[in-house]
């Protein structure tokens, strides 16, 4: 036979030839046809690919790898599979991995909720966004924004002691009485009782102040100097007239003649630049700490027509042998000038004394706080209203520090005091003001001396009407506002009485009331949406919730579910009051730990099994027999195990 052998691209032709003979007949010369057999070399491979294989109709070897490459067995090269990073027919997904958790399932045959896969090859982004008004992934709330503290933390998760009942707005304090002052609570300890100094509704109670949540709030001290709880001011003295009461509470200044009101005196000045007065500084009422209209209320001014006047009195006792004590009788109404002092006290006339005072030095203790010479009380004065409408406190036996202070010292009484009270009103042109009193009282309109009834006596009475004929004489001006200040002593063991009447001294403030249907909700409404029909999902006509998610009552028309919490994404009641994802329902939810979920969930090759994880599959490491030649746990090319688990020859 001749033949002709050229290598690489010549073809190697087999000729027609005969043979020796047939077997077993060397008489028969039978004829042997071959076929023509082409020889061609692989496709050059590329870099790290193995060269493609002769094809199927005619023999030869493997191709020339690529460069860096490895030359491959002869025949067709591994198919597609879930994680070559391509997006392959049948497959939703494939990020370059087989592993779930990531966006795109082990398998690839779905994307997992709450992510997007947009690029083969690239992994996958989440679509969880917080901030954006609505709940997903893993998310309990959703209140447009990311700030932490306001009851939806930075991650859109609920926060200890809040609750976020609509998606989109504002959290509000879920429970007082929980121990965490949250919302618009300004305290919380520990329970919803009344009296302990946090009210029912987490709020300040006077003379208490709540530092420690959880904890027992514990009394203030007015005059230690240091504002606290709902103290508006505290300047450590029991002087009054000074901006701050011996009771922690702001007053007006009066230091020019006509007052200027400080917000939370509880004086609303005509045409004043106070928006409201509802006589403190607390937020959340309707007038904020410097007195403007809070939102969502609405404010007014009323004239102030209380059932009683209650003012602050500062007493200050005496002992029996003080110089100005028991010592004199008489009327005598040249002890004060006719104004007051800078300091708001009255001046001593005595040159160098009176007929009942001993002289300026003595008399200066009377009113002024002096260790050792007295000790100073404080306490109030309640006026009763008269059906005829004048307020008036009247006792015959005014003893007001009977056994206190420096005590009754062998009397029946304690007799041997002084008192000082003060009141503002808004001048009307009629008010009417009537004392009766022992010892010594006068009367200060305006700093000017309106009633003097000076000396140690029985019972006097003395009064004045603040009409346009004394309007002149007090610098007294329609609509403004003035000072009336009581001085009193009582300086012999006869009797002590003390008789103040009040006639149109009414002042005005500002009634706050929220305002229901405007779509604010104020802390004394439970909500307001601005449409208060009562139909699902609105506030009631009153403020009050109507059905609503989260009231634990499912509203089958609008509600997949209700527990009255609705904080479960996976496995229960999810925030808007619809069923959580479950393992089940299609949808794979890896944040919840399901590796897949293709709805039916009953395992077999490359497919889901129960609980929501992958079965035996490619990968697995495992070789799983008939199905598989080899599993090396991964789904990587040229290691010898191809991304099918089909054995990819020797490297």
């Amino acid at each position: 036979m001749r033949s002709s052998f050229r290598f690489s691209r010549l073809a190697l032709v087999a000729t027609t030839a005969l043979s020796g003979a047939a077997c077993g007949n060397p008489e028969i010369i039978t004829p042997v046809t071959t076929t023509t057999v082409t020889e061609t070399t692989g496709t050059a491979g590329t870099a790290g690919d193995g060269g493609k294989g002769g094809d199927i109709f005619t023999s030869g070897g493997g191709g020339q790898g690529g460069t860096g490459g490895a030359t491959s067995t002869g025949g067709a090269m591994p198919g597609p599979a879930c994680g070559d990073g391509k997006l392959d027919p049948g497959e939703a997904c494939d990020d370059g991995n087989g592993e779930s958790g990531d966006g795109c399932t082990g398998t690839c045959d779905a994307v997992e909720l709450g992510f997007a896969c947009p690029i083969p090859g690239d992994p996958c982004v989440s679509t969880v966004v917080c901030g954006d008004a609505k709940i997903t992934g893993d998310e309990t709330c959703d209140d447009q924004n990311t700030a932490a503290g306001d009851g939806c933390d930075a991650s859109c998760h609920v926060e200890p002691g809040w609750t976020c009942l609509v998606v989109g707005a504002a959290c509000s304090a879920a429970l007082c009485g929980d121990s965490l002052v949250v919302g618009d609570e300004k305290c919380d300890d520990g329970n919803a009782s009344a009296g302990d100094g946090c009210s029912p509704t987490c709020h300040l109670e006077p003379g208490f102040k709540c530092d420690v949540p959880g904890q027992p709030c514990t009394p203030t001290v007015c005059g230690d100097g240091v504002p606290e709880g709902t103290e508006q001011c505290d300047d450590g003295d029991n002087d009054m007239g000074d901006g701050c009461t011996p009771f922690c509470v702001k007053e007006p200044d009066c230091s020019q003649g006509a007052c200027t009101s400080s917000c939370g005196d509880g004086i609303k000045l005509p045409n004043g630049s106070e928006e409201c007065e509802d006589g403190n500084t607390e937020p959340g009422d309707g007038c904020s700490p410097d007195c403007k209209v809070e939102p969502g209320w609405g404010c007014t001014d009323v004239a102030v027509d209380p059932n009683q006047l209650v003012l602050p009195i500062v007493l200050r006792d005496f002992h029996s042998s003080h110089p100005d004590m028991e010592k004199f009788l008489g009327v005598d109404l040249g002890v004060v000038q006719q104004a007051l002092g800078a300091d708001g006290k009255p001046v001593y006339a005595g040159n160098p004394t009176t007929p009942t005072t001993s002289g300026k030095d003595n008399f200066d203790q009377w009113y002024r706080d002096v260790a050792g010479v007295n000790f100073p009380v404080v306490q109030t004065l309640t006026l009763g209203k008269l059906p005829t409408g004048e307020f008036q406190f009247s006792n015959g036996n005014f003893f007001p520090l009977d056994n206190i202070a420096f005590g009754n010292e062998g009397n029946f009484a304690n007799f041997h005091f002084t008192s000082e009270v003060r009141y503002y009103f808004e001048y009307k042109g009629t008010e009417q003001l009537d004392f009766t009193g022992d010892d010594d009282v006068w009367v200060f309109v305006n700093k000017k001396l309106a009633v003097n009834l000076g000396g140690v006596h029985g019972a006097m009475n003395g009064g004045i009407t603040l009409d346009a004929g004394q309007a002149p004489n007090f610098n007294l001006e329609i609509g403004k506002i003035y000072e009336i200040v009581v001085f009193q002593a009582e300086r012999h063991t006869t009797q002590s009485n003390y008789k103040l009447t009040l006639s149109d001294f009414v002042n005005a403030e500002s009634v706050c009331m929220s305002v229901c249907g405007d779509g604010i909700k104020t802390p004394d409404e439970v909500c307001d949406d601005g449409v208060n029909d009562g139909t699902y999902g609105h506030c009631t006509p009153d403020c009050k919730p109507g059905p609503f998610c989260g009231d634990g009552v499912l509203q089958a028309d609008h509600e997949e579910c209700d527990d009255g919490v609705n904080l479960s994404p996976y496995g229960g009641c999810a925030p808007g009051c619809k069923n959580g994802a479950f393992c089940g329902d299609g949808n794979v939810d890896s944040l919840f730990g399901e590796q897949c979920d293709d709805g039916v969930n009953d395992g077999g090759y490359g497919e889901c099994d129960m609980g929501c994880v992958l079965g035996a599959r490619c990968g697995d490491g495992v070789v799983q027999a008939g199905k598989e030649e080899c599993d090396d746990g991964n789904k990587v090319n040229n290691d010898g195990c191809d991304n099918n688990c089909a054995e990819s020859g020797p490297q």
